[in-house]
């Protein structure tokens, strides 16, 4: 069993994480769950998240993460469970708005995309609840804060910026 990480850093963002960091939490999501997976993770800038964002979600502008789940015939038995796209500025500016630390915020945003990939989902409220506290226990157990402490869910689980220039 094995847990494979591929970075691709398009982001002229100076605040990314390094990529030992984000392997570790989407392993921390990933462990228990699906410990034979392989998850690419691209981190852009605002222009191609709003691109994404509009073509796959038919939502303007850009977001936080966007979560690409492979969709595989059986038959393959491959690990690949799919891709995650984070968007850098908006992370770094969620982070600072939220009075984050900035790996807290990463750790967070990449562990709620991987447990997307898995599935979860946070449409309905029993929903969210359930993959919030996961997300809340993922993070602890990384020694980081809870992420939803200090701000109220929908704002995160919209995947939108609370906070405007």
């Amino acid at each position: 069993m094995a847990i494979t990480v591929d970075i691709e850093n398009a982001s002229t963002d100076d605040d990314v994480p390094d990529a030992s960091s984000m392997r570790c939490w989407v392993s921390a999501a990933l462990m228990t769950r699906q410990p034979d997976a392989e998850v690419a993770i691209r981190i852009v800038d605002e222009d191609e998240s709003a691109e994404l964002n509009n073509r796959y979600r038919g939502k303007a502008g850009p977001t936080n993460i966007l979560s690409f789940p492979a969709d595989l015939p059986e038959a393959l038995a491959m690990p690949l469970l799919g891709d995650l796209l984070v968007c850098a500025p908006i992370v770094t500016r969620e982070a600072a708005c939220q009075g984050k630390q900035a790996d807290a915020h990463w750790a967070h945003i990449l562990i709620h995309g991987t447990l997307h990939l898995l599935g979860y989902d946070h449409v309905r409220d029993e929903d969210a609840r359930d993959m919030e506290a996961l997300e809340t226990e993922i993070v602890t157990g990384l020694g980081f804060p809870p992420p939803y402490d200090d701000i109220s869910t929908t704002q995160t689980t919209r995947h939108e910026t609370t906070c405007h220039d």
